[in-house]
């Protein structure tokens, strides 16, 4: 390992206020300072946030002599010098298996520069250190599990840090206490406070999220505290790299120097963390350890807002007498007091959605593959396995790539497997939430911010959420669900423009990319429309690719063959960018040219196109599609002329709740303006086959909280606005869809036949549906399925569309 030397210049920016040494001014200045600051410990909190881990610990052989340590062992009683690779897979995989997002690598520090059986193993195997040995396990775990791993390494220099930011996106080190001169840390030269403090800074200057602490009741004063987190302010407010304090409290073990030392009583630890809270700035995160005190809601009311890491697979291999509480009782102590557990990842969400600044290239996609988008963990119920893909030989309308090695068990949008259960559930609400909630039973139109603040909730203020929408639903829709009979006709799969999300669209055989190309002639699309109507369907969907050879006049041409053919067809079809496209290669104002598409048949247009309405979000996700505002002007201009749409939105692949908002208000305040839109579509960005997925820069779609949450919110913030809410069966399946009925959702949209983008993108729920599959979703649930037209009018018996010539 390499030695933190600390030169002259280095010290005076880890000791600004002088040598370790240095105590009594300041902390009796913070004495006086806390005792006149009134901190409130739940203040401005909805969630404690816990990390679901496992715990690796990679040697136990350690050059410091701890008075309290019991992790440390000598070569006599360790089994062997270090954990072996093998080893550290097999804990790792079955953390992966029960749904951990965390890989906790501990060891002692520098054990190679003590021991001789440390240096021989570590030669014996290749490795230069013990630094060495642990980044490579870390990148063995990181591409095998997709665990992310968190390195506690201890007092490192630079060159050490450096080596494992590349393959562990956040690290640790306790500072414990700044002063040199307790007992418990004789023999331990790593705890020497200028070589802490120097990795401390260190880490900073390297721009690494860095999880820190102070250790309670080993002997130091409070002054000594003080100081202590003092120094770790400092340090943040200079870097900005502090993730987590952790207030530990020191609980005494057999078989060590300190065994007759008393435990720190429940007071002190409480003053401490209080104290934490009132020096540290607001942007750091408190911890405490919840399995070394009776009560964790101590904690909670002292003021952590995270408990660290609870495994559900390995021990506390520090604390080893005091196993981890279970999660569901530690959901309950939160609950109780109005907050929201969360999972998180190893690096907290202000540095996820922060990539490019805190994390190193290598890291940047394992954590984003984990993550929701909050940037907390994933919260589906099941493993999140890397995955790995190959081509697939023969691909006709579906994906173009085949998934191979172990398969992840959480659900995901698209997937052949169901969500979990999470409405109907009991209800609670803190007092965010029912403030919004109240708001709009007064007849407010909640804005950007009371509709983030829905989109962040989690616990049992998701089903209270559903279960207020789902109120809306009733009061405006009835008990009825409603469904078009419709065919989807894609009628070219080439497309000039270059979305990262779309897995369906192919560029000229010539050009030889990915999959075939097709186009089908105004025949063949006239005859679907045949068989759609000899089925029953009232209603075609035409969507394709900008075909390079087409011109305006080809949509019109389109309209008008499938109107000759079944003149009571209802033609819904073009998005904004097609009609947008068309006019301008005609150099055509937009206007005159939806009224051209009016008079050859177009009866409404798709919402398609909008993905996410946020100029930021489009420039990754369509950075040559038409922008937020042309989209908005297509479809205004298009309810200015009598052509009704619908809003989508496209969801879970690189966007914040902020921009699920921005994108309902935005089209909230063209309805009010122009009241075209008939429907909201919530769609769930399937991942699987998406090149932006593939190319490593996207989430796995939402999770299934997301989903609802999207369906439910936007039933209350399009309330009094957009009456009909649709869920997605293609992406969603119909079971998922069958939850969402019971969170304000009145329709299940259409029977797709040929339904094929989501398929392209890697959706396993089909390419159409019947209405007795429908009919099996709703009965259940005491509602009643009714067909419906286009714009939501009832269809009568009887009153089937026919090919032209027939009745």
């Amino acid at each position: 390992m390499q030695e933190p030397d600390i030169s002259p210049a280095e010290a005076a920016v880890a000791f600004p206020w002088g040598r370790a040494g240095a105590y009594g001014t300041m902390a009796a200045q913070h004495d006086v300072e806390c005792e006149e600051t009134g901190v409130t410990a739940t203040a401005g909190r909805r969630r404690i946030t816990y990390s679901p881990k496992v715990f690796l610990p990679l040697t136990h052989l350690c050059r410091d002599r701890c008075g309290y340590c019991t992790f440390a062992q000598s070569p006599a009683r360790a089994t062997a010098p270090y954990m072996a690779l093998d080893d550290v897979l097999a804990v790792a995989r079955a953390g992966a298996a029960a749904g951990c997002h965390e890989a906790l690598f501990t060891m002692g520090e520098f054990p190679e520069d003590r021991y001789t059986v440390a240096r021989q193993w570590l030669d014996e195997h290749g490795y230069a250190s013990t630094v060495a040995y642990v980044a490579h396990a870390a990148q063995v775990v990181l591409d095998e599990t997709g665990l992310l791993p968190h390195v506690n390494a201890g007092a490192l220099g630079r060159g050490d840090l450096a080596l494992l930011r590349r393959v562990s996106p956040s690290q640790g080190m306790m500072i414990e206490t700044l002063n040199p001169h307790l007992p418990a840390h004789r023999g331990a030269p790593d705890k020497d406070p200028e070589r802490r403090l120097f990795t401390l800074h260190a880490a900073g200057e390297l721009g690494i999220p860095f999880t820190t602490g102070i250790l309670v009741g080993i002997g130091e004063s409070r002054s000594d505290r003080v100081v202590a987190l003092e120094a770790i302010a400092t340090a943040h407010r200079r870097h900005g790299h502090v993730q987590e304090v952790i207030v530990q409290n020191f609980v005494p073990k057999q078989d060590t120097l300190m065994r007759d030392h008393p435990a720190c009583p429940l007071d002190v630890l409480v003053e401490a963390i209080e104290l934490a809270r009132a020096i540290l700035p607001a942007d750091v995160h408190l911890q405490a350890p919840p399995n070394l005190v009776d009560d964790p809601g101590v904690l909670i009311d002292a003021g952590i807002d995270d408990f660290g890491g609870i495994s559900p697979v390995t021990a506390d291999h520090v604390n080893p007498e005091r196993p981890w509480p279970h999660v569901d009782e530690l959901r309950r102590v939160v609950e109780e007091r109005g907050l929201a557990l969360a999972p998180r990842l190893t690096v907290y969400p202000e540095f996820v959605l922060d990539a490019e600044r805190w994390l190193d290239a290598n890291v940047r996609f394992p954590v984003l593959d984990r993550s929701d988008a909050e940037g907390l963990g994933r919260d589906d119920p099941g493993a999140v396995f890397p995955e790995r893909h190959e081509a697939a030989a023969n691909v006709g309308t579906g994906a173009e790539v085949i998934q191979v090695g172990r398969r992840s068990t959480a659900w995901y949008s698209g997937a052949d497997r169901l969500p979990a259960v999470i409405i109907p559930a009991p209800v609670r609400v803190g007092p965010a939430v029912a403030e919004v909630l109240s708001g709009v039973t007064a007849g407010q139109q909640p804005g950007i911010v009371e509709l983030v603040t829905l989109f962040e909730a989690r616990g049992p203020e998701v089903a209270a959420i559903a279960d207020f929408a789902d109120d809306l639903r009733r009061q405006v829709n009835g008990d009825a669900v409603t469904y078009v009979h419709n065919r989807n006709i894609n009628y070219t799969n080439v497309c000039t423009f270059k979305c990262s999300f779309c897995g369906f669209s192919k560029g000229p055989a010539s050009l030889n990319l990915r999959g075939r190309p097709y186009l089908l002639s105004n025949e063949e699309i006239v005859e679907r429309v045949r068989e759609a109507a000899v089925l029953g369907a009232t209603e075609v969907c035409l969507q394709g690719g900008i075909h390079p050879d087409f011109d305006g006049d080809y949509y019109v041409d389109v309209c008008r063959a499938v109107k000759q053919a079944v003149p009571a067809m209802h033609v819904h079809g073009f998005t904004a960018l097609e009609v947008s496209e068309g006019a301008r290669r005609l150099r055509e104002p937009l206007e005159a040219y939806l009224l051209r598409l009016k008079d050859a048949g177009l009866a409404s247009l798709p919402g398609t196109a909008a993905e996410i309405l946020d100029d930021r979000i489009r420039e990754v996700l369509c950075p040559d599609k038409i922008s937020t505002a042309e989209w908005l002007y297509a479809h205004e201009v298009a309810h200015g002329i009598g052509l009704r749409s619908n809003v989508t939105i496209m969801f879970g692949s690189v966007e914040q709740p902020v921009h699920w908002a921005r994108h309902i208000m935005r089209t909230r305040d063209l309805q009010q303006r122009t009241g075209g839109f008939t429907e909201f579509v919530p769609l769930p960005f399937v991942h699987m086959a998406s090149p932006i997925y593939l190319k490593r820069k996207a989430r796995r779609g939402p999770t299934w909280r997301e989903v609802v949450l999207m369906h439910a919110v936007g039933r209350i913030g399009y309330h009094g606005s957009i009456d009909n809410i649709q869920a997605s069966w293609v992406k969603l399946g119909v079971l998922g869809a069958q939850q969402l009925l019971r969170a304000g959702v009145n329709d299940l949209g259409g029977t797709l036949m040929d339904e094929n983008i989501s398929r392209a993108a890697g959706a396993a729920h089909g390419q159409g549906i019947d209405p007795a599959d429908f009919r099996a979703v709703v009965e259940p649930l005491g509602r009643t399925l009714r067909q419906r037209t286009t714009l939501y009018e009832p269809v009568e018996a009887g009153s089937l569309v026919g090919p032209a010539g027939t009745s």
